[in-house]
């Protein structure tokens, strides 16, 4: 294809999806955006946006934060670009496209991206109000809208998609069920085992789960809209809103319409090259296309590389498409999900070696062949090792397998650095990327950090979990280049928080200048800091401000500065720019007085409440210059900060133990309530959670804490470096039987010693993995005292004891503090005038203030509420 001064060639592109998109980036960085003109009919109102980050929408992402492309580069490439202008009709012999619009556009290419569309079963009344699909932005709106008037909602299909759609309901306040036909959840990506695990997982998060079941119909009401579901078994759902997500099928109706062969079951036939085995002229891309392998690729890594052989074939370059990695890692619901390679072991002769742990929801299979191969795996509720896993697939590990999956402090498992992959090893499955070039980005591109090796090679630009593993790399390819890498918290030091924290306490420094100036790099002194070590050195000086002499409230003097939007105002700022109240609970143990008082609170600022799985009630919706008022009715009434905006202790749950339970063997909440008044305030690098379980039946999960207590007949057994959280990590035993003052002593020690060491938002359970020794090293610093400095740890704990002030207490009656809680600096008291809140849901039912920005006259806003 030459192209002419009086008319380039054209190509012309249907659908602008995530990978048509991809398929303009390769025209142009093949310079075919410069010779030819290219046309882009696209049936969404928007531009190609980020649909695997698709549910982030629900976390406050905005359409324009998943968007993959900018006006920028579609001008600088002289790309015609039609939103909600699909194509209607293909004359082949004409070679042209009609859209909707009525445009009409000659090809010398045509490319389909026309993606897929999801799979509706034909059940009566599937089209009722109510129903929704979960596939595209408008999907989401119009979920997200039909949400306010609902109170339950039903999902149907528990794969991917449909486990996200069932976390989003959630999210909106809805009580929220899975009706997956077959018999485990995601049956394509794990086996029973892991299902199993991510069962449990999802059940404990409240969402409720019906396997082995299908939908007969959709009941409707007399309005015609949806008030329930009829089920195979004969039990029905009742629930007002319907979400089907039970797969998806290629969109081939332009196709078929204009003569293009399809397979049986669906899918544009294409050959290696991506044509369409029909008409050489047109070729098919993406989740339409019917490969030549017989295969209809759902994800969007495949769906990237054809993209790049299409744009290749056109350029005449020689490439083919033969095939695609199809494994998966996904966090769904907060719960991490992995398949990889032959995750069903359906090669002859294989192995499998499994770990499942249920009560920690993990389950770790890795299928083997007879000669030690890797041929795949599954990981349910830890994903670590999945990059490292990966890699290895189709090769002899140089570790025996198990070792791969057994957790810290369950064998010793061997840890598998980068070197140990080879170099034709894919680290970015998305984008196949292997690791030889990532390495030639370093040595050949001169690339030293993550972001410009992304932007080298785009490893790590589509799903992110493989940049982990990507800075690794990185890092080992610098170190074995004999390039010193910087190992400095930020660009302002060269140390590391561990280093400055040993600096801050030798030498008493209680001043973030003084620090900066005296040991900061060189270029850095005299200036003004970062995001990163400023938030650091604050944590720093404030879990050593009895003992160093610094003021002891994160709002004192310049220690005000440096602190994070949640701790400037001490609440945590909400996705609607509003903030919420959270007094502290000590071991959930609460009077009817003061839940009185909450309650009275809540409604008189109309705030939205809500108890936590923190055996706290939270309250959301509360502007900045209303949180002193709302605290001095709450300090009044005894209450203090839950410190839920700072890196810093939480809670202390747990049963209610030996007084009530008839299982109890020690009294819990007389421990728990010891526990988080003690160490209440206690400044960390990242946030602390902990429980105390009566007996071994462990009802407060002690044991996915970062310390956790469980009773015994004989005293306590401690746990440390438990996360429950976005990685679960089951907690170690560090000492068993203790007494109440062995107890704490080694509490203590442990706190002191993971604040002294660990590194900047680095969870316990992150640095017990992380600390040369792990476990055991711990264990003979805080219990045996190998290290001699069991003394000072116990004496800094002291410190923190005794100076203790709870800040909210401290901020309502110091003026200069209160002066920060204001809207305008300029117009203390003055609210916004254009921000008010209004109602999302019915108040009788579970509600989230939606923030409303408009011109709105200052008096028509109810001035110290929310108005409902």
């Amino acid at each position: 294809m030459t192209a002419t001064p009086e008319a380039p060639p054209t190509i012309v592109l249907v659908g602008h999806g995530m990978v048509g998109q991809r398929f303009l980036e390769a025209l142009a960085g093949r310079g075919l955006t410069a010779t030819h003109r290219v046309v882009v009919l696209c049936e969404e109102p928007r531009p190609a946006y980020d649909r695997v980050q698709l549910t982030s929408y629900f976390s406050g992402r905005t359409p324009e934060d998943l968007s993959l492309t900018d006006t920028a580069f579609i001008a600088e490439h002289g790309i015609e670009l039609h939103v909600g202008d699909p194509a209607e009709t293909v004359d082949r012999a004409a070679r042209t496209v009609t859209a909707r619009s009525g445009l009409v556009v000659g090809y010398d290419v045509l490319v389909l991206a026309t993606g897929s569309y999801p799979f509706v079963p034909p059940v009566p009344n599937k089209d009722a109000e109510g129903c929704f699909v979960y596939r595209t932005i408008e999907d989401l709106l119009a979920i997200e809208e039909y949400a306010r008037k609902s109170t339950t909602g039903a999902v149907v299909g528990g794969g991917l998609l449909g486990l996200e759609a069932a976390g989003a309901l959630k999210g909106l306040g809805l009580t929220s069920h899975i009706v997956e036909f077959a018999p485990r959840l995601m049956p394509v990506q794990v086996d029973e085992g892991g299902g199993a695990a991510l069962l449990r997982a999802i059940e404990e998060m409240g969402l409720s789960v019906h396997t082995g079941v299908g939908t007969q119909e959709v009941v409707v009401g007399e309005d015609g809209a949806v008030t329930g579901m009829r089920l195979s078994d004969g039990s029905e759902l009742a629930t007002d809103l319907v979400v089907f997500s039970a797969g998806v099928r290629p969109r081939d109706q332009l196709a078929r319409a204009s003569g293009l062969t399809v397979g049986e079951r669906g899918g544009i036939a294409v050959d290696e090259q991506c044509r369409t085995v029909s008409d050489p002229r047109v070729f098919a891309i993406g989740e339409c296309a019917l490969a030549a392998d017989g295969r209809v690729y759902g994800l969007v890594a495949p769906g990237y590389e054809q993209a790049e052989t299409a744009a290749a074939t056109i350029a005449e370059d020689e490439s083919a498409f033969t095939g695609a990695d199809l494994s998966t890692k996904l966090k769904l619901l907060g719960v991490d999900v992995a398949s990889f390679g032959d995750a069903h072991g359906a090669t002859d002769d294989c192995l499998d070696v499994v770990y499942s742990d249920s009560r920690a929801g993990l389950y770790k299979k890795l299928v083997i062949g007879r000669d030690g191969t890797l041929l795949g795996g599954i990981l349910v509720g830890d994903a670590e090792a999945y990059g490292t896993l990966k890699a290895f697939t189709g090769s002899v590990p140089p570790v025996p397998p198990e070792s791969l999956v057994l957790p810290a402090g369950a064998g010793a498992p061997v840890q598998l650095g980068p070197s140990a992959l080879p170099d034709d090893a894919i680290i970015c499955s998305c984008n196949n990327v292997r690791k030889g070039t990532i390495r030639e980005a370093v040595t050949e591109h001169r690339c030293t950090t993550v972001p410009e090796v992304k932007k080298c090679t785009k490893a790590g630009t589509t799903c992110g979990s493989c940049v982990k593993v990507l800075g690794q790399l990185i890092n080992a390819e610098l170190e074995a280049s004999g390039v010193e890498v910087d190992k400095g918290l930020c660009a302002c030091f060269s140390q590391t928080r561990e280093e400055l924290y040993e600096i801050v306490l030798a030498l008493r420094i209680t001043s973030y200048r003084d620090l900066l100036d005296r040991h900061g790099r060189q270029d850095a002194r005299g200036g003004d800091g970062c995001e990163v070590c400023k938030p650091t050195v604050a944590s720093i000086i404030a879990s050593l401000a009895p003992t160093i002499g610094a003021g002891t409230h994160v709002l004192d003097g310049e220690q005000a500065a440096l602190q994070d939007t949640n701790d400037h105002f001490l609440a945590n700022l909400q996705k609607n720019g509003s903030y919420s109240v959270v007094p502290r609970i000590p071991g959930g143990e609460i009077a009817p007085e003061k839940l009185i008082v909450i309650g009275e609170i809540a409604r008189d600022f109309g705030l939205y409440t809500k108890i936590t799985g923190g055996q706290r009630i939270d309250m959301f919706g509360a502007r900045v210059e209303q949180l002193p008022v709302i605290w001095a009715r709450l300090v009044d009434a005894g209450f203090e900060s839950g410190h839920a905006y700072g890196k810093s202790l939480r809670t202390v749950k747990s049963c209610v133990g030996q007084t009530w339970c008839r299982y109890g063997v020690q009294d819990s909440v007389r421990m728990a309530i010891d526990l988080e008044l003690r160490y209440r305030g206690l400044r960390s690098p990242h946030k602390l959670k902990s429980a105390v379980s009566g007996c071994q039946r462990e009802c407060a999960e002690a044991q996915s804490k970062d310390f956790g207590v469980i009773a015994t007949a004989g005293g306590w057994n401690l746990y440390v470096g438990g996360n429950g959280g976005a990685t679960p990590r089951h907690a170690d035993l560090l000492a068993q039987d203790l007494s109440d003052a062995e107890l704490i002593r080694l509490i203590d020690r442990f706190l002191m010693f993971y604040i002294r060491t660990a590194d900047r938002l680095e969870r316990t359970s992150v640095w017990l993995d992380r600390v040369p020794g792990g476990l055991d090293h711990v264990r003979d610093v805080v219990v045996h005292d190998s290290l001699g400095i069991c003394d000072e740890l116990e004496a800094l704990m002291a410190a923190h004891v005794a100076h203790y002030r709870d800040e909210w207490a401290e901020t309502i009656n110091d003026p200069e503090k209160l002066a920060r809680f204001v809207s305008f600096v300029n117009a203390p008291d003055t609210p916004d005038p254009v921000v008010a809140f209004v109602p999302e849901r019915d108040q009788m039912k579970p509600d989230l203030p939606l923030l409303s920005i408009g011109l709105r006259p200052a008096d028509e806003i109810l001035e110290g509420s929310v108005t409902r």
